[in-house]
């Protein structure tokens, strides 16, 4: 096997067998593992080729062409059997059906799956209990207790446990769900996600009012003005990243099987939509080598899409299922989900940018006969395996479709870990980046640089160590003259890449993906918040099931490696110049000694600077200037204004606390006020405005591994160490 150093150590980190401590695997050993345990299946209806499968699912894997997900990798042969990744569980209105949810949920963990909820069918806060007299504490309270659970859970050390959590629009809670990140120490084993309806999307469009529906009545109770749910929504995302967002319309329009209930939930990273009690397996076939003589190889990926197939029907027969409701549901529905790995790398061979129509065509024209293809594999296993046994009254069935094995083949799945393994890139993402910074023994760091980037470089003479130490600083060879502008048009990296193709590409996927799209659209520090309603509006335009977005350095933990784009000599960062044209406003304030003259002005990235004056009345005139110089200066480096305001609010002045009728504790408390009442004021944004390409640009904002401390990067839906195989979803 040809496995790259990096792949070695995330397989001794996470995958390979240990005692006491100690790997006792070989990868090798692994994978053999694993192929006879699938295998194994076959001897459930015709046995002779057991052996033969084993080989084929063994060179299917140590050839890197295909990889299942994690749990199989790791479970597959051992004690523990739990070869799924995902599930969904249902949360009903009531005491002891909620907490049988969680103990559920503490089950699956433990075996080291992730759970996706819906909360929708849960009473609104404080509206009545009968059987107490009380009243409700509401969805995001028990949503706290789920997430208390998680916590608790420990799960040896390889996969720790991941929630999604998702509301409908619809739910009278729907305001305090959004905001239920906005710090970030809250619910940190949650994704959250906001459940949109085509009634709501209307409504938005219309600049009208939505109802808002008990679930415990089925009444509206309430309305909202759409276009401001719409721009809470848009406001917590461009804060934090959360809430994603899915259409949950679309995706029951797609569900195979509606005579068995409607879909309210997805797994954690928003892929797989799922029924209650609804288990899928995953897996992705590395693309990038299927590169062949300038195009795609289908002749050979054709044949490793029917091995694959086979590959995740088997694991179904094999898995151990955490709860008997999660056994009945997948046996009857053998949901599947083949995706890919590898297309940013696949694009880079083709000499194709992942910011063109040309790659928007490639990926249509590679998931349909994927598509196309996993579905044939499915009705040859039906024929000889018979028809999944829910298929009887599924859409299949009323569309005339001939029966499948499995009523879903196809999900585009993020691949953090086992792409790494693979050595290919990340899902259907962009290159997080050329040149990175690894840490190594000792904390010294290592340059690691693409290998096709640095093949490339070495071919057209421009490679030099100190060159690529530059790149992996700046996280972008955009702008640098020393690298060709061919090569520069070819090698973009996320954050190169505008969002409107982000979105295009994730479009192109799921047009040819039975259940749902794993993607992250990155964007600049610098982005706005109509940059994320634009992102939103395109992805629910162009037909997608949902979309997260992730703005850079836009979570406290995250450490910015750049402001302007560029370094300081010696490290540090470089404010962005102050525009030549601001608005703002001026506020009086009434401090300690006398009046306190506040600006705050903005330019199209949203506040930049902030300036102060005293009253004739006096005060610390030098100290206000200082202050308000290096909070402006903060603002054009990328430092949040929430961090700011933080470090501000309630310093005490001894003066201000005396004077009566004084609201501020100081000239600092003061600027965070009206700061925060100018950051809470920003314009909203509108629907109707969204229908040409999103241009905003930027450099990379790097944070830190809890495991290893290497770079972070954000893809799929979740964040992923590029270095070690960390991911927060497990």
């Amino acid at each position: 096997m040809e496995l790259s150093e990096n792949a070695r150590t995330v397989l001794e980190r996470r995958y390979l067998r240990k005692e006491n401590g100690k790997v006792v695997e070989t990868p090798e050993e692994m994978f053999r593992r694993v192929a006879e345990n699938i295998a194994m299946a076959e001897e459930n209806y015709d046995g002779a080729r057991r052996e033969e499968w084993a080989e084929k699912f063994y060179e299917l894997m140590t050839s890197l062409d295909f990889m299942p997900n994690s749990p199989t990798l790791m479970n597959a042969g051992r004690e523990l059997q739990q070869l799924a990744a995902c599930f969904v569980l249902p949360v009903e209105d009531s005491m002891e059906q909620i907490f049988d949810s969680i103990k559920h949920a503490a089950l699956i963990h433990k075996s080291g799956g992730g759970t996706g909820f819906s909360f929708s069918r849960l009473r609104p806060k404080n509206d009545i209990v009968q059987s107490t007299g009380g009243v409700a504490s509401g969805p995001v309270s028990f949503m706290k207790v789920f997430n208390a659970a998680t916590e608790a859970v420990k799960q040896g050390g390889t996969r720790r446990g991941a929630n999604m959590g998702i509301l409908r629009v619809d739910h009278p809670d729907i305001l305090s769900f959004i905001s239920a990140k906005e710090d970030n120490e809250e619910l940190t084993n949650f994704n959250i996600s906001v459940a949109l309806t085509e009634e709501f999307m209307e409504a938005v469009k219309a600049d009208r009012e939505y109802h808002l529906i008990n679930p415990r009545t089925g009444q509206a109770e309430s309305s909202l003005e759409a276009q401001k749910v719409f721009d809470k929504i848009v406001d917590a995302a461009w804060r934090n990243g959360e809430p994603g967002i899915i259409f949950l319309d679309r995706i029951n329009k797609d569900n195979p099987t509606p005579q068995l209930g409607e879909i309210e939930s997805t797994n954690p990273c928003g892929e797989q939509p799922l029924l209650p009690y609804e288990a899928c397996n995953l897996g992705s076939i590395n693309i990038a080598r299927f590169v062949k003589d300038g195009g795609i190889d289908y002749r050979r990926l054709e044949q490793v899409i029917h091995v694959a197939v086979r590959f995740l029907d088997n694991v179904i027969d094999m898995n151990n299922y955490p709860l008997p409701q999660i056994k009945e549901m997948v046996l009857g529905n053998r949901k599947i989900g083949l995706g890919i790995m590898g297309f940013a790398d696949a694009l880079l061979q083709l000499g194709i940018p992942y910011n063109s129509f040309q790659a928007v065509d490639l990926a249509k024209e590679l998931m349909e006969f994927i598509q196309r293809t996993s579905r044939e594999a499915s009705r040859q296993l039906a024929e000889e395996r018979g028809a999944y046994p829910n298929y009887k009254g599924s859409r299949h069935e009323q569309l005339g479709m001939p029966p499948q094995r499995n009523a879903t083949t196809t999900t585009i799945a993020p691949t953090g870990t086992i792409s790494i393994i693979a050595s290919t890139s990340s899902g259907i993402e962009p290159i997080f980046a050329l040149c990175y910074h690894r840490n190594v023994l000792d904390n010294d760091k290592l340059v690691e640089v693409h290998p096709l980037f640095a093949k490339v470089a070495r071919e057209r003479g421009f490679y030099s160590e100190e060159l690529m130490a530059r790149i992996a600083r700046r996280g972008s060879i955009q702008g640098m003259e020393e690298v060709p502008e061919d090569v520069r048009r070819i090698f973009v990296t996320a954050h190169d890449i505008e969002p409107y193709w982000h979105v295009q590409i994730q479009a192109a996927f799921q047009q040819y993906t039975d259940n749902a799209v794993s993607k992250t659209v990155n964007l600049p520090h610098d982005a706005t918040r109509e940059d994320v309603a634009k992102v939103f509006t395109l992805a629910y335009e162009l037909g997608c099931k949902g979309v997260t977005v992730y703005r850079d350095g836009s979570r406290d933990k995250q450490v910015l490696s750049v402001g302007s784009g560029q370094s300081a000599e010696g490290g540090g960062i470089v404010p962005r110049p102050r525009p030549v044209i601001t608005t703002g406003k001026t506020e009086k304030v009434r401090i300690g000694c006398g009046n306190l003259y506040i600006s705050v002005n903005s330019d199209e990235h949203g506040i930049c600077e902030v300036f102060t004056n005293t009253g004739r009345g006096g005060g610390c005139a030098s100290q206000s200037e200082a202050t308000s110089r290096l909070v402006s200066i903060a603002l054009r480096s990328g430092i949040s204004v929430d961090s700011i305001i933080e470090q501000l609010r309630g310093i005490r002045c001894v003066a201000c606390i005396r004077r009566p009728g004084v609201e501020v504790t100081s000239c600092p408390d003061a600027i965070a006020k009206v700061l925060k009442k100018n950051y809470d004021a920003s314009p909203t944004v509108s629907l109707q405005q969204f229908s040409d390409p999103i241009g905003v640009g930027g450099e990379i904002a790097a944070s830190k591994c809890p495991d290893c401390g290497s770079e972070i990067n954000h893809e799929g839906g979740c964040t992923i160490c590029l270095s070690c195989g960390y991911s927060h979803c497990g």
